[in-house]
């Protein structure tokens, strides 16, 4: 008998309520050393997921390595969605090392974790691996994370993919928040968000509705 589509989404695309995200050093210090990807594009696509985070109400986790010692401040684009929003500071590593990030997880309750942040072969993989490693699924947004060198980066990312991580971009991210135009709650901050930070993909929203009124609705 043949399969029966029905118009319902699949279980692993994700939703704003079903996952907590996790935005790991995005600090000037790590950002000196990251090659795999230039600081404006990097600072660009953090924002953008910080921004989408913020406009569906995702649970946020802030977090930073040395922020008064070494590392410095976390980029303004990514705490300034979050005002007031304490940033957890580690001295570890491995962000899952640390026991006031993963009380913060424990509190959120949600068996889906994305990931973000610098560098990819150190402060992803430890978080990535190590909550794989406890039953959760993991995300990690591939154009939000920079890394010491494109090799660096391409092979954390290829470790992690087989160890069971899914790979997404940041554009990816937003979109799957909102996953239809009809959802009209969402749909101005979702492609507010888009003219902002998405590129040319926002300079086309940005033309079509200045000259012709588009909507993708």
């Amino acid at each position: 008998m043949a399969i029966q589509a029905s118009p319902t989404p699949g279980k692993q695309l994700l939703t704003p309520t079903d996952h907590a995200l996790i935005l790991i050093d995005f600090q000037s210090q790590m950002s000196f050393a990251t090659h795999s990807i230039d600081a404006i594009t990097l600072r660009n696509n953090a924002a953008l997921v910080a921004h989408a985070a913020a406009s569906f109400k995702v649970p946020t986790i802030l977090t930073t390595v040395a922020e008064k010692s070494f590392s410095g401040p976390m980029f303004s684009e990514v705490t300034d969605p979050f005002p007031g929003q304490a940033l957890l500071d580690r001295t570890s590593m491995n962000t899952w090392e640390d026991a006031a990030v993963i009380k913060r997880v424990n509190d959120i309750g949600k068996d889906r974790i994305v990931l973000a942040g610098l560098w990819t072969s150190v402060c992803i993989v430890g978080p990535a691996l190590s909550a794989l490693d406890q039953g959760f699924e993991v995300y990690v947004i591939a154009d939000a994370c920079g890394d010491v060198s494109a090799e660096a980066h391409d092979r954390a990312m290829e470790r992690m993919i087989q160890a069971g991580v899914r790979p997404m971009t940041s554009v990816q991210y937003l979109l799957e928040m909102q996953r239809d135009w009809a959802r009209i709650d969402s749909y101005d901050s979702t492609t507010g968000v888009a003219k902002r930070f998405a590129g040319s993909y926002g300079l086309g929203i940005i033309y079509a509705k200045s000259m012709f009124g588009a909507h993708e609705g």
